[in-house]
Order: C-alpha cells, then structure tokens, then sequence
C-alpha cells in the first residue's frame, strides 16, 4: 500500500531497495508500506538451492536502506 503524503518516500525506499536486488539472486522483495519510520517488504524466496536465507535478504535490504534513508528506523518482513 502507498502511503500519500510522504513526500515520495515510497518511491526514494523502492530505489533503494533497486540497488540491492543482484545482490539478492532470485529472491523478490516487494515493498508494501513505508510509514512512520518503518519499512514493511515481503520477501519471496528463490525456488532454487542457491537461494539466500531470507534473514540474510533482511540483512541487506535493511542496510541498504538505512544508509541512504536515515529516517528509516527499521525495516520489517511481513507475511500474506
């Protein structure tokens, strides 16, 4: 879900988050809310062996998004 108002906050997080994605293989990360300091994302894992744990694509995505979002208290996985 966008957020309005944040300034485009939701769209500064998805490039963020852009950056990271090779270093991801073929897990997905979908964004799904940006509010109040906090970032929600849903993580798909890869099919493959190969994949990297998800806590591992937390790790990375939240690193990456903190350094360039320093209003980004926190980032979370959230689960349909």
């Amino acid at each position: 879900m966008k957020v309005e108002g944040t300034d485009g906050l939701f769209e500064r997080v998805e490039r963020a988050i852009d950056k990271v994605r090779p270093a991801l293989g073929y897990n997905i990360v979908e964004l799904v809310d940006v509010s109040e300091g906090v970032v929600k994302v849903r993580v798909i894992p890869s099919t493959c062996s190969a994949g990297i744990p998800e806590e591992t694509v937390l790790v990375l995505v939240e690193e990456q998004i903190v350094d360039e979002l320093p209003e980004i208290k926190e980032v979370v996985i959230v689960r349909s």
